[in-house]
This record gives C-alpha cells, structure tokens and sequence, in this order.
C-alpha cells in the first residue's frame, strides 16, 4: 500500500520459517555475489582470506546487486506460490552478480554450463569467471540464462518489459528499474507504455523502481524527491506505487512480501475484470517502489570513510584488498557475516532452506523459454508475392508508391496472424505517413486511453503500436523479437538516429548469442526507413539525413544488412527475405512517392539474389569488349537519375559503351573476407571493371561507398555522387541538384572521366550545365520542376 515503511511495519505477514527460507537465499545470493566480485580461490572460506586468494583486478558492481538479490528471492516466492509464468528484466545490469548468482543457486546456470557446476568446484569456477579473461561479462548479458537485456542498456529495460508482455497474456514481467536508469529519457518515456498495454490479450508488468540513493558519483533525482511528489509522479504515469521502504533485513522481507502479493492479486483483478467482465475502463497498473541502502550488507565504513548507503558503495567496496591487511580483514568479515556455514554444505551445495523457495524447474527465472525466444518463435506466414507485385510490361512505363504495395502484403500477415498473435508493426506516429495504412484493414492502432468520435483506427486490441518516441518503438519492438515474436519498425530516415545507442546494443547481443549453442535464433530486427533524404517535400532540411546505413555498417558484419530497393517488386522481394530472416539487424529504405517500375517480380527476386547487378537493358554494351564506363547506383532516386543519365548519353553520345549496374544489397560492395554477402575481388572486378571510370549515385554520404570499395583495384576511378548535406524545402529535382546527384551532372561526369571524352563531347557537357542553370532560374519562377523533368520516362 502507499506509504507503507517496513521499518515501523510491525505486524507479520510472513511465518517464522517462511522468513527465515527467504533469509537464507537472499544471504546466499549477497554471498556469491561479493565472491564474485573478490575470490578467484577459497570459495567457501575453508582457510583464512589470504592475499592470493584475491583477484589481481577488481571489476563488478556490488552497490545494486543486494536489492537485486531480494527482488530474485521474493519473485521467486510469488511465482511458486501462484505457478506464475515470469520473466524479469534487470535494469541495473552492472549488477551481474547478483544474477548469475541467483540462477547458479536455482541450478539453470549449471544447466547452461555444466562445468559450472553446484557445487564448491562449480561456485569456485563461478567467482573466477567473473569479469575475468576468457570468462564472462560483468554485466547481465547474453551468456546469463534467463536475460533479454544487457546491462549496457541503460534506460531501456521498461520498454524492453512491455515488448515482452504483448500477446503474452500469461506472462508476468517484472521490471526493476535502477533510480540512475529513471533519469534517462528512454526510460521517461516508457512509463506511457502502460497506455498500450491491453489487458485482455496481452501480458502484465510489473515496474519495481529501486531506489538506493546513488549513481556512480552523485545522488539520483528520483530518490532524493519527497515521497508524496515521486507518488503525485506515478500516479500521474498511471501507476498506483506500493512502496517498500528499510535496511532491516527481516521487516524489509515481511514488507517486500506484502507488497508483492498486493502488487500480484491487484494484477490479477484487472485482468480479470477485462478478460471476464468486459471492463474497457484504462488500468492503473500496480508498481513497487523499493528503497534500500546502496550496498546493504557490506562494508559501513572503509578507511574512515562512509560506504554503505552511499555512492561509494556502487562498485567495489574495499579495492586494495591484495595490499592492505585491513582491507583483507574486512573482507573476510564481510563474507563470513552472510554465515556461509549455514547456507552451503561440506560440499558447497546449497542446503535445503536456501533451496526451499524456488519454484519448479521451468517456472525458474533462468529457464524462462520466454528469455530464449528462439524456443517459441514460428515461421511468419507470409503470402505468396504474387498477388501484390506490380505488372511490369516494360522498364519504367508505370509508377507505383512502394511502401502503399507494402502495406498491402503487411495487411494480409496482420490477417494471417490474427489468431496466434505474433507480429507487430511500430513506429513513431508515422504509419500513414508511410503510406502502411492499410494494415488498419486488418488490425487497429493500439489505445487503452480516452477515444473521441474523430479518432481513427483506435484498437484496444490492436497490433499496430504508435508512439512519438522512437526509444520507446525500438524498446517494444526489442522485447518482443527477444522473446520469440516477429515485427516491423517504420521511420522516417532522418529520425531513426534517435535510436543509434539502441540498435548498437541489440547488434552486439545478437553478435554474441550467436556464439551461445544454446540461444535459440530469434527474428530479425526489420527497420523501414522511409520519407527520405531526396523526397522531404514538405519538411526540408531538419528531415534530411541518410546516415543510418553508415552508423549500421560499422557494427558486426555477420548481423548487419542494408537494402537499397530501388523499386515496388524489389521492396515487395527484400520485405519477404527480411521478415523470414533470423538474428539479423535489416535496414530496408524506400520511399514512399511514386516510384517507377523497373523490374518484373522475378526480375526482382533474381536481382535482389544477387545483391548487384548488371541491368543490360539499360545500358549500350554490345557484348564485345568492356564498357568504355560502368553508372552505378543504389536506392531508389539515385537509380532515376542514373537511368535518366544513361539515356541523355544514348541520345547524345550513341557510340559510348555505357553499363548500367544496380546494387540493392549495399554489403555486397565489401570484399568477401570482411562481410559475408560480400565479393570476390574477382566478381567485383567482372561487374565494375578493374580501369573504367565508374560513376555512382548512391542514397546516402558518398564516402561510406568509397570505404566499403577502397580495397578495390579499380578503386582510383570510382568517381561517388550522393548527400553532402545540401538540403531544404524544395522541389525533388532540386534536391539532387543541389548534391550534384542529379542525371546532368552524371551525364558531365561520364564526360569528364572517360578518355578522350572531354574535348570531343564538350558541347554535350555545355548542353548539360545549360540545362542545370535553366532549373534554377524555372523552380524559382514556378515552384515546381522543369517539365522535362517533372514528365520524363524511360524510353531506352
């Protein structure tokens, strides 16, 4: 209840031996906990503490990790009591410790690794592996049984927890939420997650904030504020907080007790009153707000100086352990109080009081399927293309809006999945915008909140999540592909950096579970990167911004891939192999204007195979020798031009050999040592030439095509146009003018760099910047595009 202080909360909740159960896992956990961090021998302290029995480098979080070993023990008392089907996503993931130590008490670690044994050889390779080489992270990670968050993401575990309870409608996800990761504004913005969360037919969450006063060096915001402002806070947020508040141990269980069984049976009232009783009234979710000292049972005071209940206390106590005697001798004290005689036997395994509150084997935390997503995830039913691709007669006589095809064949896996519930589309108040709308055809946008006669497409049930907070989109999205679900984010290109932190953390989790046998593959994280750089008509510059596709090709090439479709059946090709994709991080970018067609539907599955390509019926070789230039492009606008180019050249300058190749996978311009889609030195040189200029019009910065080629022999007459922020609220052509992208300044290009060209073509070359001083006098006469421009088609 509001206000309730386990320290002056006097009646009991709990029975003697009940308390004293608790007790003993959560001084057993403590105990680990500091091992860990400390002893690389001696485990179960059967000689004295001696310096060599002390890692040469201390590393670890100790001030978190006591709250986080209470948290584990009392959760593991609701979920044997109630048979409780539960993860939990430990926000302050610095506090390692604490939970390998709890899931090597309950026997999941020793399940994961069997050299880990429960036992005194088994806790004696658990503390040495610790943040030691060849061992494991200090951080919760991928290697941690029972995970879905990694301690470096810091802000983004409630996000992560209400990814993870949609369609989950049995799923309890308990979150604690660090009072330093409260300051963050991914974390801020997740608390409206509650305003999404259908209680019917998705899962609950329960928030635990806890608040232990400290960050690293300063005082966090959440715990120094009154308790009546931090509840006015939460109730405002929708939640209604239980607050569990003390440093005595025993009173701090009985009230953490309470406060998870009120928290439980509040749970299961609202999802009763909607699932039963049709209740379609908002819920006012419970959450936990727990204060304790930062450090509980460690060290009050070390070298004169305060520690516990202080910021000292955040990551290692006592550092000069090997050095100091003192040290050593509050060490040893400090672990001999948690009276590990009591909590392990002769053997190291832990008795049976420690053991009596875990629940069965699979309702163990660490073996939650719902933390390894791979065991539960099914194969997306995806229709056949067939039905949505465009006809295409010939190159570029029709146009479509590629990402309106989209939707259609999004519809219809919203229709496919109604049933099993298993696919999500997100994004930031953009789906319309995106041209997706009909997927509300199949399913509504979903709204626990207020609706007025001039809303549209508001769903209590609804699959299609909005928010105007791109952390909070990645956030859901993320939890709910870790825990074994498929889904779709679409933004708008220049403002998915919003969420570059978050997408580093999923790559290097993906990068890792991929090295674990025991993590199930899970589906790709599928970014559509639409309204882009070229095509910001009503937005101009503050919306233009390619830059994603650099930021997601620094990261690790067996989990990174970028599409650059440069039409309707292309997309429709690449959105098919993206969604039954696993364990990759996919960026597609595709606009949503009208777009020619330039490909049939199996031209484009071909094309799309082969990552990059020769398009022969674009070009003028005539299959004798090599081309005298190579015009290449990548992404959507970037192809118009280049085929515009081609065909003023074969207007203008007939005899010239020109090649046309398209690259839709942009890995695949990387040598094949350094990215799996990558080519031979052999192939790229049989595509681009090894000494023939090639000019490239590519979507986005030109020097990310100059890095992924600069190993290349033909690299010295690679010759890139693309963004080089030149950019406002203008008209389309305009804006490729104005980066020298557009099909005349090809066109000079080519002039300038094939032998011999220059002179004998130089009034082509004048033709074409006649042509470019004309727009710029036309756009600003008229407001809209030369109509050469504005009506040209393919005609090649």
């Amino acid at each position: 209840m509001p206000g309730t202080n386990s320290q002056t909360h006097k009646d009991s909740y709990l029975g003697d031996a009940e308390l004293a159960a608790l007790d003993a896992h959560w001084r057993a956990a403590n105990y680990l906990a500091v091992g860990q961090i400390y002893l690389m021998a001696n485990p179960l302290l059967t000689e004295p503490l001696l310096p060599e029995h002390i890692k040469p480098r201390l590393l670890g979080h100790w001030g978190t990790s006591p709250g986080l070993n209470l948290v584990h023990t009392h959760l593991n008392r609701v979920i044997k009591a109630r048979d409780q089907d539960t993860l939990c996503v430990w926000g302050p993931g610095h506090g390692g410790p604490a939970v390998l130590a709890n899931t090597w008490l309950e026997g999941t670690y020793s399940r994961t690794y069997p050299d880990i044994s429960r036992d005194a050889a088994g806790m004696g390779k658990l503390f040495r592996q610790f943040s030691f080489p060849g061992g494991v992270p200090s951080h919760v990670a991928p290697e941690t049984p029972g995970s879905i968050h990694e301690g470096g993401e810091l802000g983004y575990s409630l996000s992560h927890a209400y990814g993870a309870a949609l369609d989950n409608p049995g799923l309890l996800v308990a979150c604690v939420i660090g009072d330093g990761e409260a300051e963050t504004g991914p974390l801020a913005a997740s608390w409206h997650s509650n305003k999404f969360l259908d209680p019917v037919n998705d899962g609950a969450v329960l928030p635990i904030l806890h608040l232990n006063g400290y960050k690293i060096a300063n005082p966090s915001v959440l715990a120094r504020i009154p308790e009546s402002e931090l509840d006015d806070l939460m109730h405002g947020l929708g939640h209604e907080p239980i607050h569990v508040t003390g440093d005595d141990p025993l009173l701090v269980h009985q009230a953490m007790a309470r406060a998870m069984d009120t928290a439980l049976d509040r749970i299961a009232l609202i999802q009763r009153t909607a699932r039963e009783d049709g209740g379609a009234e908002r819920a006012h979710w419970p959450m936990i707000v727990l204060r304790t000292p930062k450090g509980w049972t460690g060290p009050a005071e070390v070298d004169g100086l305060p520690v516990e209940g202080t910021w000292r206390a955040h990551q290692v106590p006592l550092s000069g352990v090997r050095d100091n005697p003192e040290h050593l001798r509050q060490l040893e004290a400090w672990l001999r109080s948690y009276r590990p005689a009591e909590l392990f036997d002769e053997d190291g395994r832990p008795r049976d009081q420690v053991l009596e509150c875990l629940p069965d084997d699979e309702r163990r935390l660490g073996a939650s399927a719902h933390a390894n997503g791979g065991l539960l995830l099914r194969d997306l039913p995806i229709p056949a293309l067939e039905r949505y691709a465009v006809p295409v007669d010939k190159p570029g006589a029709t146009l479509h809006e590629p990402t309106r095809v989209l939707g259609d064949l999004v519809e219809t896996i919203m229709e496919n999945t109604a049933e099993r519930r298993d696919f999500r589309l997100v994004g930031p108040d953009e789906t319309a915008s995106n041209r997706l709308q009909n997927v509300y055809r199949a399913t509504g946008k979903a709204w626990q909140g207020e609706t007025l006669e001039v809303d549209e497409d508001l769903d209590r049930h609804g699959r299609v999540m909005e928010i105007l907070s791109e952390h909070t989109c990645q956030g859901w999205l993320e939890g709910y592909l870790l825990t074994g679900r498929h889904g779709l984010f679409s933004c708008y290109e220049a403002f998915v950096h919003i969420v570059d932190s978050m997408v580093n953390q999923h790559i290097k989790w993906l990068r890792v579970s991929r090295r674990l046998p025991w993590r199930r593959p899970i589906a790709s994280l599928n970014y559509l990167l639409t309204s882009h750089v070229w095509r910001q008509d009503n937005n101009g510059f503050s919306h233009q911004d390619p830059g994603f596709i650099d930021h997601v090709l620094n990261k690790s090439p067996e989990v990174v891939r970028v599409y650059l479709p440069p039409d309707t059946n292309t997309l429709l090709a690449v959105a098919d192999h993206v969604l039954r994709s696993r364990d990759y991080v996919n960026v597609v970018v595709a606009g949503k204007q009208p777009c020619f067609d330039w490909l049939t539907l199996d031209q484009a599955r071909a094309h799309c195979a082969r990552g990059a390509g020769v398009w022969q019926w674009a070009g003028t070789e005539d299959g004798a020798g090599e081309p005298d230039v190579v015009l290449a492009c990548a992404g959507d606008v970037p192809t118009m031009e280049v085929l515009a180019a081609a065909q003023l050249l074969r207007t203008h300058l007939p005899e010239l050999r020109v090649r046309v190749v398209n690259v839709v996978d942009l890995a695949r311009l990387l040598p094949k040592e350094e990215h799996p889609h990558g080519m031979h030195d052999a192939e790229y040189d049989a595509l681009f030439t090894r000494d023939r200029p090639v000019v490239f019009a590519y979507h986005g910065y030109p020097w990310l095509i100059h890095r992924l080629a600069y190993r290349r022999a033909g690299h010295a007459n690679l010759h890139v146009r693309g963004y080089k922020e030149e950019g406002t609220t203008t008209t389309p052509f305009d804006m490729v003018v104005r980066n020298d992208l557009d099909r005349y300044r090809l066109v000079m290009d080519v002039i300038d760099r094939v032998p011999g060209l220059a002179v004998r073509a130089a009034s082509v070359r004048q033709d074409m910047e006649d042509v470019r001083l004309r727009h710029h006098g036309w756009i600003r006469e008229h407001g809209v595009d030369l109509p050469e421009v504005a009506d040209w088609t393919w005609t090649g």
